[in-house]
């Protein structure tokens, strides 16, 4: 007999492959999303339609800070898988207020809903990005969290929440750090994404600064799987990452290899609030989740371009 599982923010990249994963578990699936417009809504929209004629899923419109809301997506509920936030690193920096509000109070909202509800478990979708100032590397979970951007604090104090919330209240929360994610449906504004589909069209590519920031990429179908295990496991913190990093430079040119491309690289001013380095030791996910990476950069790629290609096809959708 299946669970009762709430995703919030569903519709979107990483939120509707779970809920994809947990309707073929044989799960009861409820995608909570408000189909916000920081990227193309039909885009959400095309990712929960496959959905829409499977009897264990329900799809609810609606607002993370909408307290009435979260209580009446979350009840009845046994786990909720917490994806619903502000993304966007520079979008933060133009607007710190939103994505305080959205990924720090709107989790606050979740939790306190869980507990209400007796949830017996949450799973955040929490971001390499709370790491921030490097240290050392790779990042273990130890390392210290000097976030460099408003979005890197505010997924950093949603954790904290989760930790309080479990310590104090006893609900069990599991806190995943993704290690920028991507994939087929991934999100638009996201560099491998804005990358491959520049370089189909032959155009430049354009890098903020020199290209040496170094990036560990993480394949969808990994991510997924972490979820899985993390519905299983004791509470605790997580990196999901590859535990390999590519520079930009050297992902931009893989790119064009890849695509067989003539575009050319270009380089622009440094953007503020991007994270020199990210890379990931997953040690820990190995011994207490039994996860590990399976897909690395060059055939994640590939399996993304591919994608990319049939769908930008003559008569494809989807």
């Amino acid at each position: 007999m299946g669970n009762s599982i709430v995703v919030t923010g569903g519709a979107g990249f990483i939120g509707s492959y779970l809920v994809e994963r947990f309707i073929n578990d044989g799960h009861d699936v409820l995608c909570l999303d408000n189909f916000d417009n920081y990227y193309d809504p039909a885009i959400k929209r095309d990712n929960v339609t496959r959905f829409k004629n499977k009897e264990n899923f329900t799809l609810l419109k609606g607002d993370i800070l909408d307290r009435d809301m979260v209580h009446k997506a979350l009840n009845g509920a046994d786990c909720v898988f917490h994806l619903a936030a502000q993304a966007g690193v520079r979008a933060s920096v133009k607007d710190p207020i939103k994505v305080h509000e959205i990924n720090t109070m709107g989790t606050l909202n979740i939790l306190q809903a869980a507990l209400d509800c007796g949830v017996k478990r949450l799973v955040y979708a929490s971001s390499s990005s709370i790491y921030g100032k490097v240290k050392y590397l790779p990042f273990d979970e130890s390392h210290p969290r000097v976030p460099v951007s408003p979005y890197g604090l505010s997924k950093l104090m949603a954790e904290e929440y989760c930790r309080i919330f479990s310590e104090i209240y006893g609900l069990e929360t599991v806190s995943l750090r993704y290690f920028t994610v991507y994939g087929p449906r991934m999100r638009p504004d996201l560099a491998i994404s804005i990358f491959a589909n520049r370089a189909l069209q032959d155009l430049p590519l354009e890098i903020f600064g020199p290209g040496e920031k170094t990036r560990d990429f993480t394949y969808i179908d990994d991510v997924v799987c972490a979820n899985a295990l993390a519905m299983k496991c004791n509470r605790g913190v997580f990196n999901i990452g590859s535990g390999h990093r590519i520079s930009v430079k050297e992902l931009a040119e893989l790119i064009i290899q890849l695509t067989g491309s003539r575009s050319k690289i270009v380089f622009r001013e440094d953007a503020r609030g991007d994270a020199q380095h990210t890379w990931a030791n997953t040690d820990r996910a190995k011994v207490k989740l039994g996860w590990s990476s399976k897909v690395g950069i060059e055939e994640g790629l590939k399996r993304y371009i591919k994608w990319l290609t049939t769908r930008n096809s003559p008569g494809a959708k989807g």
